[in-house]
């Protein structure tokens, strides 16, 4: 179980930073036949799934299966057969937490195959024209008509879904200007998508609107409405409790401050990056696609706006 995890972490940081234009130093290009959707029952009626991209959450029941993201295209069908294995039931529904290609690519696939995609509006302007995201120097294109969302709300939406509540509410700019968080309310569980990387530094797309006080600002807010109970389903990395998440905001906000200090020295942002200023993190969280001198690029890019 533990190789297979690990074989996902390092093929799912690999495939997005291959999406995302980023050179990973001695790995090749994955093979998505070689990764298997782990499966983590957290409640009746509700999991959590790990594959390769961002993490996915599955309600499941009489009422059909409401699934949050969807990953790579290439992995649909094992989606599909992980799903199978909690409900006989379709998937009704796909909520996408925000527009990157890790977290929608399957959209196209379950559209044609019947769900019904929920997003942000922004996620659906996002996905239907051309996108350049700054900090890779990546053009995307748009997606199919098939592939967007259908259904798109600006403030919240609630599903009634067996037997839970899943309401489902837009943040403002944070990792994106589109992002999602979708409590289930009766469960106490928290899909934060991609405003909460687990383990390892974030990426926070600057050219989609996002930036480092917006993510602590959605974070501090995430915080302010839950409970010490409360388990969170990160975009990237493990299943995490209310402690590691007050523990990845007070990172967020000495990384800033101490960018922050930087620029206010007038400091470049090749100086910043000399001076390491987030050293007491970066063995710990720097091991990840952002890597500690990008995540310094990412921190300046934010700041100096």
């Amino acid at each position: 179980m533990m190789r297979r995890k690990n074989l996902a972490l390092t093929l799912g940081l690999t495939v997005f930073a291959g999406i995302l234009g980023i050179s990973t130093p001695g790995t090749a290009q994955p093979n998505l036949d070689e990764v298997e959707i782990e499966i983590l029952e957290l409640e009746p009626g509700l999991a959590m799934l790990v594959g390769v991209g961002g993490n996915l959450g599955v309600s499941y029941g009489e009422d059909g299966v409401l699934l949050i993201d969807d990953q790579y295209a290439p992995l649909t069908e094992k989606i599909q057969k992980a799903v199978a294995t909690l409900s006989e039931e379709p998937i009704r529904f796909v909520v996408n937490t925000h527009w990157h290609g890790d977290h929608t690519g399957g959209n196209e696939n379950l559209g044609k195959a019947g769900a019904v995609i929920v997003a942000h509006d922004n996620v659906r302007e996002r996905m239907s024209t051309e996108q350049f995201i700054e900090a890779f120097g990546m053009k995307v294109e748009p997606s199919p008509k098939i592939a967007l969302p259908v259904v798109t709300f600006a403030d919240a939406v609630t599903f009634h879904l067996n037997g839970e509540v899943i309401h489902t509410f837009h943040l403002p700019p944070a990792h994106t200007d589109g992002d999602s968080v979708i409590h289930f309310q009766n469960a106490n569980v928290v899909h934060m998508g991609d405003i909460f990387f687990h383990q390892m530094y974030p990426f926070i797309d600057t050219s989609s609107g996002g930036g480092v006080d917006g993510v602590i600002a959605a974070v501090e807010k995430v915080l302010a409405m839950t409970g010490p109970e409360t388990r969170f389903i990160p975009g990237h990395g493990p299943l995490a409790n209310r402690d590691d998440l007050a523990a990845y905001l007070k990172m967020l906000q000495d990384c800033r401050d101490a960018v922050l200090a930087q620029i206010t020295a007038g400091k470049t942002v090749d100086e910043a990056i000399a001076a390491k200023p987030n050293a007491a993190h970066d063995e710990k969280l720097g091991g990840g696609f952002i890597n500690p001198e990008a995540w310094v690029r990412i921190l300046y890019s934010s700041l100096a706006e």
